[in-house]
């Protein structure tokens, strides 16, 4: 036995040395411990607070400390089950399940005409589509109130329309599942865009040609040609849209449409264990669109359109009429979706009063003020005490907070997610490898409400609620995918000899990694930081319950809001939408990175 020992010990050492002595397997096994706690342990938090007694709460009521099964009863089948959750639930998957049509639709006939026709004004058209998804996600929630809301239909003051033209719109119309979906359509449309749009770009159209020389009609070239190579796009674009709209807290907050976000924050005081299973539910929707992912992956039909073989990717003539008609009428939408927005923020901000439009019918500037901005003591009453933005400590310390919150995360994010996308690509057909890359991915394609109602309850418990700690730790779990996908993607384009032409001549890991690796592939590599410090920066759904109001911009934001100080809220909207467009306006220009490159915008 000791002889067995004595020779298996030793080997086992040696296999051991062997294995740790290649960066990608340390990597590997730090992150999928890492990972695998703090995605894990906050999800079975959340699965024990929906069995326990909380005091004070309802199910105290119906048990005694401890642990009761009395949440999950009543939430389904109870007096109130159908208020409180399957009204909901239908009106989240509704929301969902439209706002997926709805972006493909527009996301998808704006790629086709960017990448397909001879239209002009595409560089302009390809950089401001995006936009609506570059800004917070309630900035065309709020524009849309700002136009449609009425006095005599949504309560409060009248919009644009009502006040300035009598137009009163109709409920339906003016808040609820309708404008959700539109609003959530054009956020998300960037996403078919840029899924759709690759393809598009680098689709075969001898492939269509030959069908046309057979008389195939166009309708069925369409549906037995060209949808079927859109699927990989169209598939990614509903799994992407439909876990991020079933986790939107702003929009319908805003537009008044309850959902399981909204009545999450309902229910959370009063009866925190249903409110806990509200969350499970929107993460099982997470877990099932994993599935669904990994499931496509594996089908054995192939989509390859690009075979090394001569092709080309013909433009469709719309006409001389049509190259200027169609771009001035795509034109005139991003003027809706990505323009006005901006100003109408801008010109909420110079206004006396929330919906006092007199200005545009008396032309006279008395009608408006820079209190908002440049007011600097406590003595107007209708400020509540609040200084203006150009003066207001508070604010300022809370995008002190967010830029602290938003450049951690990224780094962090980025960090963690090229060395995962680096370790990943080097053990391709690995379990655990392929294990360390989904356990990465699922925080994103958990609603992010869910996200943080764990870690809400994760916190409370670790004692590190309201801190800038949890902040960074929930975003650079939910951010790490955006870096991770890219960086696997561009490591999977490297090949293998570059790095060990390199190791023969014995360069060390960190010099391999900072002057060949990174230098090769610098674009797609700032991009998985840009994303996740662009997302921080307007985040709110994710941080909401996790800090109190004042700790970063965004709830700031929402809590002038309840003040009722829109104005403030306005201009803080603003801000973050002026400093996120530059900021990628900035980056795109030094590192060429961004979310609308590489389309067809030229």
């Amino acid at each position: 036995m000791e002889e067995i020992l004595a020779k298996t010990i030793p080997v086992f050492l040696n296999q051991s040395k062997d294995f740790f002595r290649k960066p990608q397997n340390l990597i590997l096994l730090i992150f999928g411990v890492v990972l695998s706690v703090t995605t894990i342990a906050p999800i079975v938090t959340i699965l024990l607070d929906t069995v326990t007694v909380h005091p004070g709460t309802i199910d105290a009521m119906h048990g005694p400390d401890g642990f009761t099964v009395f949440n999950w009863k009543d939430i389904f089948t109870g007096s109130l089950a159908i208020r409180n959750f399957w009204n909901p639930l239908t009106n989240t998957l509704l929301l969902a399940i439209f706002s997926c049509i709805g972006a493909i639709l527009i996301g998808g006939i704006f790629a086709y005409l960017i990448t397909r026709t001879n239209i002009k004004c595409k560089k302009y058209l390809n950089i401001v589509f995006i936009f609506p998804y570059i800004m917070p996600q309630w900035t065309l929630a709020l524009t849309w109130m700002n136009l449609f809301k009425s006095t005599a239909v949504t309560g409060g003051s009248n919009g644009i329309l009502a006040d300035l033209f009598g137009v009163t719109m109709p409920a339906w119309w003016a808040e609820g599942l309708f404008p959700s979906i539109v609003v959530l359509s054009l956020h998300y449309a960037a996403f078919a865009y840029i899924l759709i749009g690759g393809i598009f770009k680098n689709m075969d159209s001898n492939l269509e040609e030959a069908a046309l020389i057979l008389n195939t009609s166009k309708s069925k070239i369409f549906r037995k040609v060209t949808l079927p190579l859109l699927r990989p796009a169209i598939l990614s674009t509903i799994l992407l849209v439909f876990g991020s709209a079933m986790g939107s807290y702003p929009v319908p907050h805003y537009l008044k449409l309850t959902t399981l976000s909204t009545k999450y924050i309902d229910l959370k005081v009063v009866r925190t264990g249903q409110a806990s299973i509200i969350g499970v539910v929107m993460m099982l929707f997470g877990i099932l669109i994993l599935i669904t992912n990994r499931l496509s992956m594996k089908s054995r039909k192939n989509y390859t359109t690009i075979t090394g073989k001569s092709g080309q990717v013909s433009k469709v003539n719309v006409g001389k009429i049509g190259q200027y008609l169609i771009p001035a009428i795509l034109i005139i939408f991003t003027l809706f979706t990505g323009i006005y927005p901006v100003i109408s923020f801008a010109f909420e901000t110079f206004l006396p009063n929330p919906g006092d439009y007199s200005f545009f019918r008396t032309g006279n500037f008395a009608n408006l003020t820079l209190k908002w901005w440049t007011h600097h003591s406590a003595e107007d009453v209708g400020m509540y005490g609040q200084f203006g933005i150009l003066y207001n400590r508070a604010f300022w310390m809370s995008f002190r907070g967010t830029m602290i919150v938003a450049v951690s995360c990224a780094f962090l994010a980025g960090t963690i997610g090229l060395l995962i996308g680096y370790s990943v690509s080097k053990h391709r057909r690995n379990k655990f490898a392929n294990y360390v890359n989904d356990i990465a991915f699922l925080p994103y394609l958990l609603p992010s409400l869910a996200v943080g109602i764990a870690f809400f309850i994760f916190g409370s418990m670790m004692g590190i609620y309201d801190t800038f700690l949890l902040l960074i730790i929930v975003g650079t779990i939910k951010y790490i995918p955006f870096s991770s996908r890219s960086s696997l993607n561009s490591m999977l384009q490297i090949s293998n000899e570059i790095e060990e032409s390199a190791l023969i001549q014995d360069t060390p890991w960190h010099k391999r990694m900072t002057r060949i690796i990174i230098p090769i592939q610098k674009t797609a590599i700032l991009s998985g930081y840009l994303l996740p410090f662009i997302t921080c920066v307007r985040e709110l759904t994710l941080f909401m319950l996790l800090c109190s109001q004042s700790k970063i911009s965004t709830t700031m934001l929402d809590y002038y809001d309840e003040m009722g100080l829109y104005a403030f809220s306005s201009a803080i909207n603003l801000i973050l939408i002026i400093f996120i467009l530059a900021v990628n306006f900035g980056l795109n220009k030094l590192t060429k990175a961004g979310i609308d490159t590489g389309v067809g915008g030229q």
